[in-house]
């Protein structure tokens, strides 16, 4: 029993709430006056699947580094995403620099249609079907925070409530109640006026 119990699970380790992923990993060089000074930029998108994500950039001599003052720089920026039926509740349009991104909600069983750094957002984020259309800019630093920018400007779409029967409503005029009518005597004529 002691010698199965230690087999198959991480031993020692913490469980992450957040997976992480690199989006992207650039060397990136600075003039100066001694030469050329080579740093790395990374791009770590992190998120717990269930409509919490963040985004991050981080840079240091070392990609190992870089890396973590990214995800460090994600969890200082994580928000809620609003999904509605997994997956978003409303089409947006979004511009970033020169990068356009279109989001638009998909039936169950789509499953998620994007292109590089949009979809590996969106299933962090936990919508399982969406369709988008990147336009503009393939950056893929540009894309990124243009689709985090559309998950953040959406707005929930609360279930369809349960139809209720509405109460009849009468007319302002039949409120009104009916006043007894007067009655009209008609004048009395002459004995006088009928003869001529």
């Amino acid at each position: 029993m002691a010698r199965n119990a230690h087999r198959g699970g991480p031993r020692g380790q913490e469980v992450k709430e957040f997976e992480e992923e690199v989006l992207e990993l650039s060397r990136v060089t600075r003039v100066v006056a001694g030469g050329r000074r080579m740093r790395f930029r990374a791009t770590v998108v992190i998120g717990n699947r269930k409509g919490r994500i963040g985004l991050g950039t981080g840079k240091a001599t070392e990609v190992s580094i870089a890396i973590q003052k990214a995800i460090l720089q994600a969890k200082k920026s994580l928000f809620n995403v609003a999904i509605f039926k997994d997956t978003i509740p409303h089409d947006v349009k979004v511009k970033f620099n020169s990068a356009r991104i279109y989001l638009m909600p998909a039936g169950p069983g789509t499953g998620v249609i994007a292109g590089g750094s949009v979809k590996k957002i969106a299933e962090l984020a936990g919508i399982k079907n969406m369709l988008s259309k990147c336009f503009g800019s393939t950056n893929k630093l540009n894309n990124a925070y243009a689709t985090i920018e559309a998950l953040q400007s959406l707005r929930a779409r609360q279930a369809a409530p349960a139809k209720q029967a509405k109460p009849t409503q009468v007319a302002p005029e039949a409120k009104v109640e009916a006043e007894p009518k007067k009655e009209i005597k008609k004048p009395v004529e002459s004995k006088d006026n009928k003869s001529k």
